[in-house]
């Protein structure tokens, strides 16, 4: 057994949830066999390489090709995501290695599925291939690995491609960073964790990145699509001004507070931002709940009575509770909006970053408002 196929043993019983492995795991496994058989004219199957943290996953291959009279080699890897909910999980990921004059290096070529960048902001420079850093240096050191066992100089080129990765592109945020054309190679340990949500939270710092890389001032952290248009209605946001947080406004906050914009702007659902101006940074129902005995307080200092403020705190919702607040001229909305703005300020710790809430209910109304402070 691997040193990897422990550790998900371990990491099994500990979660019941089975780890699975990064588009960069899968890429650096399909590079080693191509570039093996390049040299060798064997593949080796399974593959097994190195991951960053010293585990030892062994991967077997789905096709295999030498081509061009063997001075060209395909091994290709069909990504296991574990029990992540993963839009690249069964994805054939493909690396198609040709070797290069001695001198030449390790150059990264895009195939069909993998993104092109097309904006600044990103840890690649205009133009490159969407193979992200981490990545690149494990194939990097695989290569130079199978190199020095069977005398290649290392120098190659390496396309890698995903089938059908430019359809599944379209439901990751890459067509928002300017990354065109497919997916990214992504991964900094080469294992998924399932529902840490990494990737969700790389792509809001990436957008965080894109955003000030183009000049902007105002961003906003969104919880969805209809707050993003809120958003856009208020304040006339460009896209690549948009964070698509999710739950996560933690991660947003976090990474905002280390990189400042002048402006941030919160929209949400109103029992979301509820849950932020309670003290939680997670959002997601299944690790936070809507408090209402918090918002009884909250309805409290708005003027409700104690018969209101106990019918809020024993209300079904939240959206119930904003409705007896409205009806009775108590503006909870608001002051939701204000406690979430204040939360949010407490996270940026001082941070130069101007702070606005906007709550809204499910058609895209806005029920609640902040002063930017």
């Amino acid at each position: 057994m691997s040193e990897a196929s422990g550790g998900r043993s371990a990491q099994l019983k500990h979660t019941g949830l089975r780890p699975g492995w990064t588009t960069g795991a899968c890429a650096t496994a399909a590079t080693t066999a191509a570039y093996t058989a390049l040299l060798t004219g064997n593949f080796p199957d399974p593959v097994t390489i190195t991951l960053p943290k010293g585990q030892t996953p062994a991967f077997a291959l789905a096709v295999e090709e030498l081509s061009e009279g063997g001075r060209v080699a395909m091994a290709g890897v069909v990504k296991d995501a574990g029990d992540d909910p993963d839009v690249t999980h069964h994805a054939l990921i493909r690396a198609t290695v040709r070797a290069l004059p001695p001198g030449s290096g390790v150059v990264f070529r895009a195939g069909p599925g993998v993104g092109t960048v097309t904006r600044p902001g990103l840890p690649l420079d205009v133009g490159e291939p969407a193979v992200n850093p981490v990545p690149r240096q494990m194939m990097r050191d695989h290569v130079a690995e199978v190199a020095a066992r069977h005398g290649g100089s290392g120098d190659v080129e390496i396309t890698v491609s995903v089938d059908n990765g430019e359809e599944i592109a379209r439901s990751t945020w890459n067509p928002r960073l300017g990354i065109l054309g497919g997916l990214s190679i992504l991964g900094t340990t080469g294992i998924v964790v399932p529902y840490s949500c990494s990737a969700w939270i790389d792509s809001i710092r990436r957008g965080v990145d894109v955003a000030r890389a183009a000049g902007r001032t105002h961003v906003a952290g969104c919880t969805g699509s209809t707050s993003e248009k809120t958003v856009v209605a208020e304040y006339g946001l460009p896209e690549d001004a948009l964070l698509d947080m999710g739950d996560f406004a933690g991660a947003v906050l976090k990474y905002v507070r280390r990189h400042p914009v002048e402006r941030l702007t919160i929209c949400g659902g109103f029992a979301k931002l509820s849950k932020l101006a309670a003290g939680h940074l997670d959002l997601h129902s299944a690790r936070s709940q809507v408090d209402k005995s918090f918002l009884a307080g909250l309805a409290r200092s708005g003027g409700a009575d104690e018969t209101l403020a106990t019918e809020v705190a024993a209300a079904n919702t939240g959206l119930a509770a904003l409705q007896m607040c409205t009806a009775a001229g108590v503006p909870l909305g608001d002051l939701v909006a204000a406690a979430a703005r204040d939360q949010a300020l407490e996270v940026l710790r001082g941070a130069p970053v101007v702070v606005d809430v906007l709550c809204i209910d499910r058609a895209g109304n806005v029920v609640g408002r902040s002063t930017p402070r």
